[in-house]
């Protein structure tokens, strides 16, 4: 038996495009949420007020998120589409170049002119369509684009990162929202980084204090500004 068919390997590599979309989504619904509730509790506004606004927040920022992933991630479907057109349309106009072509970008990764050729018959008698876009392009299954995939994930977890602000204005004080909601948030903000860094293979403890400068920065700036607002209305 083959050691390749006994030793399987994950790699972290294969979750990117999921992983991308669901932590971006989870930060951006703690942040976003909890500056909003902070600019609006900042503000003296009553409990239940700010309840309907982070609310709100979380439901307009889900579609938000949902509909600029999709937007994006479409945009770069798009072009990979283009791209294999226009590759597949080379390929049966110049075969003879396009295997020149592939087999030097072989021999530009350390393989021998003979042996780069050959390589480059074989996989194009296969699929040459494959082997240029996975070796000329860039495009794989791995790193695709997958618009409704990155939509579905960016919007859920955005309203599972905005749901724990938005329950800390349920169970916190009226007198003490402000510095219940934002140390909470800066909690989830951290425990999302360390998850977020564990899962991709990152270093745990850049990626908390991170995710937790910017944190408290968008914080204490809407504090300040429903401070201000608060003050003058």
């Amino acid at each position: 038996m083959s050691r390749l068919r006994i030793h399987p390997e994950n790699h972290l590599v294969t979750r990117i495009g999921w992983l991308r979309a669901a932590v971006l989504g989870a930060n951006d619904g703690i942040i976003s949420t909890a500056s909003l509730i902070v600019g609006v509790a900042a503000a003296a506004a009553a409990q239940n007020d700010v309840l309907i606004a982070g609310a709100a927040g979380l439901v307009a920022g889900a579609m938000s998120m949902a509909a600029g992933e999709y937007v994006s991630v479409s945009s770069q479907s798009d072009t990979e589409r283009a791209d294999l057109a226009r590759e597949g349309k080379e390929l049966q106009d110049s075969p003879a170049f396009e295997l020149d072509e592939l087999a030097d970008i072989y021999v530009k990764r350390g393989v021998d002119g003979p042996l780069a050729r050959q390589v480059a018959q074989q996989l194009m008698a296969k699929d040459a369509l494959g082997a240029h876009a996975r070796d000329e392009l860039g495009i794989s299954e791995i790193t695709t684009a997958r618009p409704v995939q990155a939509a579905l994930t960016s919007a859920a977890t955005f309203s599972v990162g905005a749901a724990m602000p938005l329950l800390m204005v349920v169970v916190a004080p009226a007198n003490v929202l402000v510095p219940v909601v934002s140390g909470a948030s800066l909690a989830f903000l951290a425990v999302l980084g360390a998850i977020g860094a564990k899962a991709r293979g990152a270093d745990i403890l850049r990626a908390t204090a991170r995710v937790t400068f910017w944190g408290a920065l968008a914080m204490a700036i809407t504090a300040g500004i429903g401070r201000v607002f608060g003050t003058v209305v």
